[in-house]
């Protein structure tokens, strides 16, 4: 292959990656790497009789289990408390502070999102960048402020580089998000993005599943859950708008139901 030629195969990779991190299903697709002369292998390190032995790298840090702090929490202050000094491992390593949540507490309906971005981790609050400012606006057209609604995220620490969590990442918050919930008692879930589905039902695919109801039990009892885009696809995709117009209007109609 010759210098400065855009391979395909790397052009589709980056297409498939962006559509993913939306939320779209997108095929296992196989992508063939460039062929490399291999390189001579060193020969391995002697380590002769009586020399010190050869010295190998330490092993990774292990991941404290959150199971047993989160269930400590009978707060929601003691639940920010326990996650502001957990140690997350690379998420709590490279973001600035672990980012609980806004709203009231006392609201019927929780929103959750997938995790936070750069503005997030400033700010220490979910959803205050655009894709915020649109959610706002977006419950705002329901009839909905800042003191009807609660917001937090699945994982609640920055992802390097703002990828997707990982979902051994998502698995290690689970505990943490699961005592959020448990100890909000919302009467209501809105489920933003491919991501936070994926994680709170085991369904995939926000495109096909978008406003259809789903149950989430946490150990309170059943709560409805309505699934929707994330607000940063609706900056990419404005024509899906009148799609989450619907959405909506089916979750206002839920959250007046007696």
């Amino acid at each position: 292959m010759k210098a400065g030629k855009i391979r395909m195969d790397k052009a589709l990779k980056s297409v498939l990656d962006w559509w993913e991190a939306a939320g779209v299903d997108v095929p296992d697709v196989t992508l063939t790497a460039p062929k490399r002369k291999a390189k001579p292998r060193a020969a391995p390190a002697q380590n002769p009789k009586n020399s010190a032995p050869v010295s190998r790298p330490a092993a990774a840090k292990p991941v404290i289990d959150a199971a047993p702090i989160a269930a400590k929490a009978k707060t929601l202050s003691d639940l920010k408390s326990a996650m502001d000094s957990f140690d997350a491992g690379v998420l709590s390593g490279a973001a600035r502070q672990c980012v609980f949540a806004r709203g009231n507490p006392e609201a019927d309906l929780m929103v959750i999102g997938e995790a936070p971005g750069r503005d997030e981790d400033i700010a220490g609050k979910p959803f205050v960048g655009r894709a915020g400012q649109l959610l706002d606006k977006m419950l705002a057209s329901i009839g909905l402020t800042e003191e009807e609604f609660y917001i937090t995220n699945i994982v609640t620490w920055r992802p390097p580089k703002d990828r997707n969590p990982s979902p051994e990442e998502i698995e290690m918050c689970r505990p943490f998000l699961n005592r959020h919930i448990e100890l909000m008692k919302p009467k209501v879930l809105l489920i933003l993005g491919g991501v936070s589905l994926s994680a709170l039902t085991g369904t995939t695919g926000i495109m096909k599943n978008r406003g259809q109801w789903q149950t989430i039990n946490i150990g309170t009892g059943d709560i409805p859950a309505l699934p929707i885009y994330h607000p940063a696809f609706l900056l990419r995709q404005p024509a899906l708008k009148k799609d989450a117009w619907r959405d909506l209007l089916a979750l206002r109609e839920r959250l007046q139901a007696p």
